[in-house]
């Protein structure tokens, strides 16, 4: 989220994930669209499993080009390494659950891991499972997420070992319930466009401080303008250079949070060339300006 960034986006647009404690790869967080800009998180991708389950409200949930509408009781499962986000189409509020684990955490043993593991995170018809309140199979798991977030809220002795074996538990049991292992009949070819929004992506933010423009994200794609932009709307339902703005202003907020670094300073750093174009967006987004945000975020009177 803004406030508590659990990422840092590498130059491949993958991500390195802010675990809750050092050395154990599992991350659990309740949270609110309205703490994204625009109530739309960045897209990305991560080696971690993703489970979202909607408490109240709606996400529309983008992966690798589809888009699931998630409702209330409803959760979804995204595979390791698929580009995804989250988002909300009319800035409709959605209070939701978050766990990411590496898949390292199911299970130790190799063997184990060998067989029932990597099948799954390899499969390429598997981009996620979108697991629904009247499907009888999906009980367990939408009845699960929830209790391991009240195992992070009230921490008892050991409680990531218990979060973990109810992680592990799951799995088993959506593996005796749905399609998850690969099919060897079955051939699933990649759409050639999302590999170039990757790169598009992922050029954008190994340069979002520098000077960039509409030609220089294209090129990084080997498409035209017109294509780009295309790819952009397609996919992301933003401009290139709506989504660089959209991500120059996280890194904004962070720095904001974290640093003693000037307003002209950060301006300057997250590649805005004009300190009155960046409060204005800034404005625009968060409904308050760079100076009053910092303020918020140290308690202090805006």
């Amino acid at each position: 989220m803004i406030n508590d960034p659990i990422t840092k986006v590498m130059q491949d647009a993958s991500e390195i994930v802010r675990y809750d404690e050092v050395g154990i790869p599992l991350y659990i967080r309740e949270g609110l669209l309205s703490s994204y800009p625009d109530h739309r998180a960045l897209c990305h991708w991560h080696e971690d499993i993703e489970w979202v389950q909607i408490r109240s409200g709606q996400m529309n949930y983008y992966i690798n080009g589809k888009r699931v509408l998630l409702n209330a009781g409803e959760a979804i499962i995204v595979n390791s390494r698929q580009m995804h986000y989250g988002y909300s189409e009319n800035g409709q509020e959605c209070d939701f659950i978050c766990i990411l684990c590496h898949p390292k955490i199911l299970t130790a043993n190799s063997v184990l891991y060998q067989s029932y593991i990597t099948p799954v995170l390899s499969n390429p018809a598997l981009e996620y499972l979108h697991l629904k309140p009247e499907n009888p199979e999906d009980t367990e798991a939408l009845q699960t997420l929830p209790e391991i977030l009240r195992l992070k809220k009230e921490q008892p002795t050991a409680y990531e070992i218990e979060a973990a074996a109810l992680l592990s538990l799951l799995w088993c049991r959506l593996l005796r319930t749905h399609p998850m292992m690969p099919d060897g009949n079955t051939a699933v070819s990649q759409d050639p466009d999302l590999l170039i929004q990757r790169d598009m992506v992922s050029y954008i933010y190994s340069h979002y401080n520098e000077s960039i423009n509409l030609e220089e994200i294209a090129a990084a794609g080997k498409v035209c303008r017109n294509k780009c932009c295309q790819i952009f709307r397609r996919y992301l339902c933003q401009s290139p250079i709506d989504f660089l703005n959209h991500y120059r202003l996280e890194v904004s907020c962070h720095l904001l949070n974290t640093t003693k670094m000037s307003i002209a300073e950060i301006c300057t750093a997250c590649g805005f060339n004009h300190q009155s174009y960046y409060s204005k967006i800034f404005l625009r987004t968060y409904h308050c300006t760079p100076r009053d945000f910092r303020k918020r975020a140290e308690g202090l009177p805006t």
